[in-house]
């Protein structure tokens, strides 16, 4: 955020100088990428095939509102058992894949505490 302008960008550019925040930060925008990729390609798949929205949730036995929703409102958050009905109505397979996750960032104090931890214990 280069220039927080409402009261709650300012809150959330405070609360992103905290290392925990800032890491629980950025796994919930990584999970929201994902589940955003996930709906967009559906999506794609969708057009590609030359569906409707509502061809597709009546093959998928779902409301044509709920899929139209889906596809054209900001921050949708469907299940799983919404994305892969929709994606087998699409011939396309769901798959869960092992992410590489980065090291943990520790803290300065953690860091320290371990430091004196291990001085105290090499003086003994």
């Amino acid at each position: 955020m280069a220039n927080p302008r409402t009261g709650a960008e300012r809150y959330i550019a405070r609360q992103k100088q905290e290392p925990e925040f800032r890491a629980a930060h950025a796994e919930a925008e990584r999970r929201i990428r994902q589940v955003d990729g996930l709906v967009r390609a559906l999506d794609d798949a969708r057009v590609q095939q030359g569906m409707t929205k509502a061809e597709l949730a009546r093959r998928a036995g779902m409301a044509p509102e709920a899929v139209r929703r889906l596809f054209t409102a900001e921050g949708a958050n469907p299940t799983a058992a919404t994305l892969v009905a929709l994606a087998d109505v699409l011939d396309i397979e769901v798959v869960a894949r092992p992410i590489t996750k980065a090291a943990p960032v520790q803290s300065k104090t953690v860091r320290r505490a371990a430091n004196s931890s291990r001085k105290a214990t090499a003086r003994r």
